[in-house]
């Protein structure tokens, strides 16, 4: 590297500039991935994250989706990265919760970035684009995406890292198996096909600005920018007190028994570091384990919350924080374990236990516990019945909104989607044209905010009429255990699901038929101080 290129010779505006630029690209991907994708779930509720890495699999950027996408991706690319010799027209596709992704629905695209790419010349490799989306549809029995499960193969398809394309040509026994077994092969097609469009695009925009500003700059600048992250990560880091902290809560149980299973966390800061140490109850013999790139997304959320805004999302703001995890345990799953819930609620919890602890060397920065769940829905027609030529198979997945906590700043955000996920509620006009279903009411949950100072914020309640039998799985969590307040604030309400007004189990699966009603109320955020 020459002097002109070193990270003294970069310009601090310029650097800013490179920063935004690259984390657009990953903002224009999403755009372009919601616009393109033709099932709800992708396209109306977004539930998809996009990012850039380096030649290395580093982090460069990532745009504001999912954090438990985009921290395990930041998590497990390097090693992906790593796996092959890469070629000019090669995509990788898995989902694969122990080989870089998280559960099965969630299907992951990689594609490598050339610096130009011609006959006469190969170029050279300078990074990545990847994009992870939500099928709504992955094979997983007769829910479609997500039920209750004791094993992997429980839970859909499995596709190890596989090339779809290889040196631009189809490989169509990489999906094949996907293809055969969902509900709605064309709709799954076209969702893999928006992928593909979104990591070309992110390809196309990448090799644009690396044209633009030359490959040695370009290197440069992604070098400056990794060591900028990391010196606002580590003053950050340091600004919290030094100290040992302790913090445990649990998940009300792994739908197979009714023991609780605890979550505890020991985190130690010294100076610019933080050490997450974890002691998770063993593997559960139901969905809720977690692979470690599960459990590494959850420690990355909570520091970067911690982070000034501006701090580039890069692999350097991740240097500050290491963690270590009991093995074979909730929070280290060994394969063959079902892990579709723990992507989504055990993330969840993972982060209270971390704000929970941070809350003693923070107090006026943290807030008391969020909802605490993602109140998963997962439902699809029945495989059984003969379906009408004009009638398509269907299925359908939604996460629920609830209460955000309180903190000294002020009252809990009411009916949002918080921490580990970021997507949207489908909103009715969809849900009701897509599917055969009415929604008879839709609003917020009065008084289920935590009583305090400053109030949690509400949840709400969402009630779903059937028009055709169906197969539905409610896979929630905070219905046993309410989300905790701080500084004396009090607790927000736990939720509760109902079917034709009987109460249901956090975690059930089961039959309906037309004209049941289905209710869920999803948990309130803690409130922060006592009232006075």
């Amino acid at each position: 590297m020459t002097a002109a290129s070193t990270p003294a010779a970069i310009d601090p505006i310029a650097l800013g500039i490179f920063a935004s630029r690259t984390m657009a690209i990953g903002e224009e991907m999403g755009a372009h991935l919601g616009r393109a994708a033709l099932s709800a779930n992708i396209r109306d509720r977004r539930d998809y994250s996009c990012a850039l890495f380096d030649a290395q699999g580093e982090l460069v950027a990532q745009a504001t989706h999912i954090p438990v996408h985009l921290g395990s991706m930041a998590y497990a690319m390097v090693d992906l990265a790593r796996s092959r010799t890469w070629q000019p027209g090669d995509v990788m596709i898995l989902n694969d919760p122990y080989q870089g992704g998280t559960h099965l629905p969630d299907v992951t695209m990689i594609q490598p970035v050339w610096q130009h790419c011609d006959d006469a010349d190969v170029g050279e490799l300078i990074g990545f684009t990847a994009c992870r989306a939500h099928y709504a549809d992955i094979g997983a029995g007769e829910t479609g995406s997500m039920g209750i499960a004791t094993h992997l193969t429980q839970e859909g398809v499995l596709i190890p890292p596989s090339l779809l394309y290889a040196a631009g040509t189809y490989q169509e026994q990489a999906v094949a198996s996907l293809l055969a077994r969902v509900r709605d092969s064309a709709l799954v097609h076209g969702d893999i096909r928006a992928q593909l469009s979104t990591c070309a695009l992110g390809a196309q925009r990448m090799q644009a600005l690396c044209a633009e500003m030359g490959h040695e700059q370009w290197s440069a600048y992604l070098q400056a920018m990794q060591a900028y992250a990391q010196r606002l990560a580590e003053a950050a880091v340091a600004d919290i007190p030094d100290g040992i902290y302790h913090f445990a809560d649990v998940l009300d149980d792994d739908g197979q028994s009714d023991e609780a299973v605890p979550i505890r966390a020991e985190l130690t800061v010294e100076k610019a570091h933080m050490h997450v140490r974890f002691d998770a109850a063993p593997m559960v013999a139901g969905n809720l384990n977690c692979p470690t790139s599960v459990t590494a997304a959850a420690v990355y959320y909570v520091l970067r919350c911690l982070l000034p805004e501006h701090t580039p999302v890069c692999a350097g703001a991740l240097k500050p924080v290491t963690f270590e995890v009991n093995p074979r345990s909730l929070l280290n799953a060994e394969s063959p374990a079902a892990v579709a819930l723990g992507n989504v609620e055990t993330s969840s919890r993972v982060v209270d236990v971390l704000l929970g602890a941070l809350a003693q060397a923070l107090p006026q920065r943290i807030p008391a516990a969020s909802q605490g769940t993602m109140n998963n829905l997962a439902m699809a027609s029945k495989a059984q019945l003969k379906i009408k030529q004009d009638k398509q198979p269907w299925s359908y997945y939604e996460t629920l909104a609830g209460g955000c906590g309180a903190s000294a700043l002020g009252h809990g955000a009411d009916v949002q989607h918080s921490h580990m996920t970021n997507t949207l509620n489908t909103p009715v006009e969809i849900l009701e044209r897509l599917y055969p279903m009415r929604i008879q009411r839709y609003a917020q949950r009065k008084g289920s905010g935590g009583e305090g100072l400053h109030a949690g914020g509400e949840g709400i309640i969402r009630e779903y009429e059937f028009l055709a039998p169906a197969r539905v799985a409610v896979l929630t969590e905070r219905r046993r255990y309410a989300p905790w307040g701080l500084a004396g604030g009090g607790t927000g309400a736990m939720g509760e699901n109902r079917l034709n007004g009987q109460i249901l189990p956090g975690k059930a699966e089961f039959d309906v038929t037309v004209g049941d009603v289905l209710s869920i109320a999803t948990p309130g955020g803690g409130a922060f101080g006592a009232e006075e």
